[in-house]
């Protein structure tokens, strides 16, 4: 498919679904005036995030104090599932990002409430939930719908237990629609796991919406740090010394409040 055919066949199919067209009407402000938000001080932020980076053992241990062992060994059955449920998906998402850090960031906290954005296949709602439903909390997440694979609706969180589904509140919307509707049922968070828009401008709209809900003690998560200088210049404006993880070549950082 070519880039013209591409776009018009996004633009229409925002067009059937009302409940997008605000999301609609930012994407075509950040394609005519804000192409470069993207990449903004990615060299600054890869070199900051190498200097920084630990491994997800030496953080869980070294950090959190607490002993490692890898999520895939903690959940193998439930884990063996989640592989055949991906592999059957016609869709393609995104894969799984470091889910040892996210469930034992929610171990960590004793989380009963945990927001996340961003689910695709949900390997990180499962790592989530894995912890949460030990307490009987709630995963709160949400996810953009993928808006030219018409299926896509059927196989978000195709990966998550059954068994976890009666924990988790989905809300599928752009994050500046879902964001408000979760923080009007819950408001103070123990985790907040951030893994969506990654453009700069949208990591700072939402790191700024969301850092305030994480309660003393708990735990805030970005994925993909070292694509753009977003989450450094967060941590430097606020004066907050992060944590930063490395995995299979990407970064992703903490802060523990």
């Amino acid at each position: 498919m070519n880039k013209i055919a591409e776009i018009t066949l996004t633009f229409v199919a925002y067009l059937k679904r009302p409940d997008l067209y605000p999301e609609l009407r930012r994407k075509i402000w950040k394609n005519i005036f804000n192409r470069s938000s993207g990449l903004r001080g990615k060299e600054e932020a890869e070199k900051w995030c190498a200097a920084l980076a630990v491994s997800e053992k030496g953080f869980i241990e070294n950090v959190l104090k607490m002993p490692f062992v890898p999520f895939e060994r903690l959940f193998p059955n439930e884990f063996a599932a989640a592989l055949q449920a991906q592999a059957k998906a016609p869709v393609k998402m995104g894969g799984a990002g470091a889910l040892s850090v996210i469930y034992y960031i929610n171990e960590y906290t004793n989380s009963g409430n945990t927001v996340e954005t961003g689910v695709a296949y949900g390997w990180s709602s499962f790592a989530a939930l894995a912890s949460l439903v030990s307490r009987g909390g709630t995963l709160y997440s949400s996810d953009m719908p993928y808006i030219l694979q018409d299926q896509s609706s059927d196989f978000v969180g195709c990966v998550v237990p059954e068994k976890y589904r009666l924990n988790w509140r989905l809300f599928r919307y752009a994050d500046k629609e879902s964001l408000p509707k979760i923080l009007a049922e819950q408001n103070i968070f123990d985790v907040v796991h951030y893994d969506s828009d990654k453009s700069y401008d949208g990591r700072i709209w939402a790191y700024n919406t969301l850092f305030g809900k994480v309660r003393n003690g708990g735990v805030f998560m970005s994925d993909d740090i070292g694509d753009n200088a977003a989450f450094k210049h967060f941590c430097e404006a606020r004066n907050i010394k992060p944590h930063v993880i490395e995995f299979d070549g990407k970064y992703a950082g903490i802060i523990i409040k």
